[in-house]
């Protein structure tokens, strides 16, 4: 409070507590802790009324041709974005609203826009996606394979008893994973059809 009351700016009031105390606080921090105390004005309102003062206190002291500069709201630049070239997909949706669909039908979503309502496309789903086909291809980027690769790692049988055998010499002691791998060998086995 001490360095605010002196017209700091936030900046050298966080440098002054970090070197004091240790910490490493930012400009922003300073600002939010006065904010929540209730000593931060805006700085173009703090800025303005430190002007008003210097220029009363000129008045005072009988210098006249002091003139306040204009007080000129700042804003930003508006950024200038590339728009992202968007695909379309000529599916006419059924506009099917989320209690309407059904276990099969495509959840493309439509709508949603400043309170519009939601819909869905409705049309049949392609098998493993939530989507049509066309929607599918849509929500996927085109350098990507469709389907997922299966691997190719080498699969090896193993004997029940060459397990049991190494569970019993890892482990003679009888522990929890002995005690496993006795119980699934004698439980009985459910035939296959």
């Amino acid at each position: 409070m001490e360095h605010h009351d002196k017209g700091l700016s936030y900046a050298r009031i966080a440098r002054a507590i970090n070197a004091r105390f240790g910490t490493c606080y930012t400009r922003k921090a300073a600002l939010g802790r006065a904010k929540r105390m209730g000593l931060a004005d805006s700085s173009q309102s703090a800025r303005l009324k430190t002007l008003l003062a210097r220029h009363a206190s000129r008045v005072e002291a009988g210098v006249t041709n002091v003139s306040l500069p204009a007080f000129k709201p700042t804003k930003p630049a508006p950024l200038k974005v590339e728009l992202a070239e968007l695909r379309c997909v000529e599916v006419d949706p059924r506009h099917l609203l989320l209690v309407e669909l059904e276990r099969n039908d495509c959840r493309y979503p439509y709508g949603g826009d400043e309170g519009e309502a939601i819909t869905f496309c409705g049309h049949p789903r392609r098998t493993g996606s939530s989507y049509c086909t066309p929607h599918f291809h849509l929500t996927r980027d085109p350098g990507v394979p469709e389907e997922r690769s299966v691997s190719m790692a080498p699969l090896m049988l193993v004997d029940e008893e060459e397990i049991f055998e190494r569970v019993m010499e890892e482990d003679p002691d009888g522990t929890d994973q002995t005690q496993e791998a006795t119980q699934s060998r004698e439980s009985p086995r459910p035939a296959i059809a």
